[in-house]
């Protein structure tokens, strides 16, 4: 039980405010090798594809942007997106709310605990080694899954930005998968259809300042178990890196306002192998603390996760198995996060 992921865990954020200061990083936080905060290699400054969803859901431009989306899904896994339709003035609002929450005393803070759910710290990866930062994990949809200790008890301004947040990166989920289906020449709603009504969740993540950032990882090299994720750097600070296809890590620069999106586990799995989702991992900085915003989206649970028919047709062989998206989190829920193993569970060896 030492290692397992769902046991009560330790706040970084206590453990960095602890007296006196933290003079060395505790054991289980550091990694086995140094990590390469810059990336000394050319494509160390390529940037990240940028899509602009106005121009993609447009009747006159939307041809073009259909195609750098499909290129950005195919090449990277990972992109920006602009004129997405988030208010700034709503996200300004969130960041503030989001930096009292986590300055509440520790004891506030716990009331919101859970088991795999709720707020907690240091999650446990591969090998033993924890994450260098908290999070608050919250299951937003179907509406009868959420816990009625999590996002009904929030502070009250939280709670209603947070809801404004959610309905608007469910509208702009929704877009971007019918823009997928339609790039990847799917049958007409053949993912929309898995898609509806499906299991969504947020995570706000808080990463602690370092003082030793190069031996510890914010977050542990992984790709996403979602179809897509859409993340937000709330107050600023980088941090995020992804692996590019020939294997270098690269800084994630976003635009003021942007919004990433990653192309997950499912998707890879739903396109065949078309698109591949992005590995990526979170630095640490030994200044500033970084605080960000994943939204998970995925299939609803009666839905089978597989290769869609029309695409394993034009495009054989079949390189996936279909399971049960219960069976799919099940498995997932049972290993030890790390890069893209769950994936590979999945794959069939033709």
């Amino acid at each position: 039980m030492a290692n397992s992921p769902s046991m009560k865990l330790t706040s970084v954020q206590e453990l960095v405010k602890a007296a006196p200061p933290l003079s060395s990083i505790p054991l289980h936080f550091l990694q086995q090798t140094r990590i390469a905060l810059s990336v000394p290699t050319p494509s160390s400054s390529a940037e990240i594809p940028t899509v602009d969803y106005t121009l993609l859901a447009s009747p006159g431009s939307g041809e073009t942007e259909l195609q750098k989306l499909h290129s950005a899904c195919k090449n990277w896994g990972i992109f920006q997106v602009v004129n997405h339709g988030m208010s700034p003035e709503v996200m300004e609002k969130l960041r503030g709310e989001i930096e009292e929450f986590y300055e509440l005393p520790l004891e506030e803070k716990m009331k919101y605990g859970g088991d795999g759910e709720g707020y907690g710290g240091g999650r446990v990866r591969a090998n033993g080694i924890r994450d260098w930062g908290d999070r608050l994990y919250i299951t937003t949809n179907p509406v009868h899954l959420r816990r009625p200790n999590l996002l009904p008890q929030l502070p009250s301004s939280l709670r209603d930005n947070l809801e404004t947040y959610i309905q608007t990166l469910k509208t702009l989920a929704s877009g971007l998968l019918g823009s997928m289906e339609e790039a990847l020449e799917m049958e007409a709603n053949e993912m929309a259809a898995k898609m509806d009504d499906g299991l969504q969740s947020v995570a706000i993540i808080y990463y602690p300042p370092c003082p030793q950032p190069e031996l510890v990882l914010g977050f542990t090299p992984h790709s996403d178990a979602t179809c897509i994720t859409i993340l937000s750097q709330v107050n600023g600070v980088g941090g995020l890196q992804a692996k590019t296809r020939d294997g270098s890590w690269v800084p994630v620069n976003i635009l003021p306002n942007a919004l990433v999106v990653l192309v997950g586990d499912i998707l890879e799995v739903f396109s065949n192998g078309l698109y591949e989702s992005a590995e990526h991992r979170v630095t640490v900085n030994p200044d500033k603390e970084r605080i960000s915003m994943a939204f998970f989206v995925n299939p609803k649970l009666e839905a089978e996760i597989g290769p869609a028919a029309s695409l394993v047709m034009k495009n054989p062989p079949c390189r996936f198995k279909t399971i049960s998206t219960e069976q799919y989190f099940n498995n997932f829920f049972g290993r030890v996060l790390d890069r893209k193993t769950n994936l590979e569970a999945l794959k069939i060896d033709n």
